[in-house]
């Protein structure tokens, strides 16, 4: 990784991108990927996409998302506590005593989720909080002063934690899940400029949005693009870490390298290449399998349109959807590595069909 590359990941992931306010992350991660492309779409809800190669028949995606659990302002009170409800899958059990951004119109503001003393809480009978339970502080004594800040029903806030390093092995930060696919997605890009590379097909480089509630960055922009082969990226846990059933979540690690994925919206074919690539490369990676759907943009791909071929290559995570979201440096460059080569193997005219 160049010195550039480095303070794009940080600028990136210390940036916060609530799901459904996207905008500055998309704005930073679309600057980065400019130089590297040829030109680039966004759509209505702000999905962006860096295009390579454009106007060829066949047309090939790569793809993450941007978005990050979050909260909304739900309700406040005369005496200026904040009551919040989830935007994603935001955990109310490690909210207390986190500090956090409100966003504003007026820019951010600082608060805090605040939570009573171990000293007068009934620990035989204390259960861990629900939603309702937390309030954010932002030091205000009125409703009114709340207000003034900026802050009002629908303001959405993010944890405050940034992105550091852990034994220069790891990196730990909040929402690794998935801008840290987004930072993948984009160092696939800067090595194909870098390297010189001429595609025989048309490469998008999606980094779409609201995956969170629901992948729907995702659906829309796959009815956009109508691609051939979409590649998509996203965490998937690491069950090595305590409290982990590797009987019912597989056996994960990070420092594994990427995960690929069995079920039913994973091409197998496509899934074939991918294994054969990373055979080919020496890259070593993990397998994964999924009942009913991967949980991921992977979903939306495949089932678009008339069917897209899709397949997953998944980064391991420590403790998804908490401030201390814990990745691999290496498996980081190896999923890099996977997609680039991937890339390279394809030669435009790929038919993934099982029967023909």
């Amino acid at each position: 990784m160049n010195e550039s590359s480095k303070n794009f990941l940080y600028q990136y992931l210390n940036n916060a991108s609530p799901t459904g306010f996207e905008s500055s992350g998309q704005q930073i991660w679309l600057d980065y990927l400019k130089p590297y492309t040829d030109e680039y779409i966004v759509d209505t809800y702000g999905t962006a996409v860096g295009v390579i190669g454009p106007g060829k028949d066949y047309k090939v995606v790569i793809e993450a998302h941007s978005d990050e659990i979050s909260w909304f302002v739900n309700y406040i009170s005369d005496d200026g506590y904040i009551y919040v409800r989830r935007n994603g899958g935001s955990d109310a059990l490690i909210a207390p005593s986190m500090r956090v951004l409100l966003h504003t119109k007026k820019g951010p503001v600082t608060g805090i989720f605040g939570w009573p003393a171990i000293h007068v809480r009934d620990l035989a009978k204390d259960a861990a909080p629900k939603v309702t339970d937390l309030t954010i502080d932002v030091g205000a004594a009125t409703k009114q002063e709340v207000e003034e800040m900026g802050i009002h029903v629908g303001t959405v806030a993010t944890f405050s934690d940034g992105l550091m390093e852990l034994n220069d092995r790891f990196y730990v930060g909040r929402a690794l899940d998935n801008r840290m696919g987004g930072f993948m997605i984009a160092e696939v890009a800067r090595l194909l400029k870098e390297n010189n590379i001429t595609l025989p097909y048309t490469l998008y480089i999606v980094n779409a949005v609201q995956e969170e509630i629901g992948l729907r960055g995702a659906e829309m922009i796959a009815r956009r693009l109508k691609p051939d082969l979409a590649i998509c990226t996203d965490v998937t846990h690491d069950t090595q870490s305590p409290k982990y059933d590797k009987k019912e979540q597989g056996d994960l690690k990070c420092g594994g390298g990427p995960v690929l994925c069995y079920g039913p919206a994973v091409q197998n074919n496509v899934l074939d290449f991918l294994i054969d690539v990373a055979q080919a490369q020496d890259i070593a990676f993990q397998r994964q399998a999924v009942s009913r759907s991967t949980g991921t943009d992977t979903d939306a791909f495949a089932y678009a349109t008339e069917g897209i071929a899709s397949a997953l290559i998944s980064l391991p995570l420590k403790y998804m959807h908490t401030t201390v979201e814990t990745v691999h440096k290496e498996d980081v460059q190896n999923v890099i590595k996977l997609m680039y080569e991937t890339l390279l193997a394809l030669k435009g005219n790929e038919d993934f069909r099982y029967i023909k």
